[in-house]
């Protein structure tokens, strides 16, 4: 600093008041100060409103919220489980149609399981429940191996009359044994269950009374 700098500093010093800042005003800005500083503003709840309030509030909306996810996860895993259903059920129709369109009924031709099942040893990592209905009436016209959408799968071919049944046999890994359902599909009755860690699709043209009966005898358990 120069000389009449020095000299002007020591004549106000000399000569100015002082006056000292209200507690008031210096709580307010140390205040200021601070909120700046955190970058967060500090708001006051309106009158008549406790914290105790407000936070039952944000409890009541958090629980609704978690109960809207849940319940959205649900209708999206249970529309994904509707829709895999669909496309196997399509795939074993199509599965039908095809084995009746060509010459490509059965890969092994016998009416005795014990020939049939045999034969998809080393063709599968599984061994398919294969069962004999010839005292019902229904012959078993023999196997053959199958694909559903890229698995391959063992396809036992049954006769009713002049109706074919075409079942589809893979494993069920992780799904507990469950009763027939039945549904139809492109004019086609279809039933599916599991069991003996199974899967069954049991495909035809025959009426729905007649499919029941089939499925019946072939969901036994005690049948071997």
């Amino acid at each position: 600093m120069n000389e009449p700098d020095d000299e002007l500093g020591a004549l106000i010093r000399s000569n100015a008041t002082r006056h000292a800042a209200p507690p008031q005003l210096r709580a307010g800005i140390e205040k200021m100060i601070a909120q700046q500083g955190t970058g967060i503003a500090v708001r006051q709840p309106p009158p008549g409103i406790h914290l105790g309030e407000t936070w039952r509030r944000w409890t009541n909306m958090a629980g609704a919220f978690a109960v809207g996810v849940v319940a959205s996860v649900a209708v999206v895993l249970m529309l994904r489980g509707s829709a895999d259903d669909d496309r196997i059920t399509q795939a074993v129709v199509d599965g039908h149609v095809r084995s009746l369109m060509g010459a490509h009924l059965v890969d092994v031709e016998s009416s005795d399981r014990h020939t049939v099942k045999p034969w998809f040893s080393g063709k599968l990592d599984f061994a398919p429940t294969v069962k004999d209905l010839a005292s019902e009436g229904i012959p078993l016209l023999g196997g053959r191996l199958d694909y559903l959408g890229q698995r391959p799968v063992a396809a036992l071919v049954y006769r009713l009359r002049q109706h074919t049944i075409n079942v589809f046999v893979w494993p069920a890994t992780g799904v507990a044994s469950t009763g027939p359902v039945f549904a139809v599909r492109n004019g086609f009755n279809i039933a599916h269950w599991t069991g003996e860690g199974m899967q069954f699709w049991a495909v035809s043209d025959l009426n729905a009374s007649d499919l029941r009966n089939i499925v019946s005898l072939l969901a036994s358990s005690d049948r071997p």
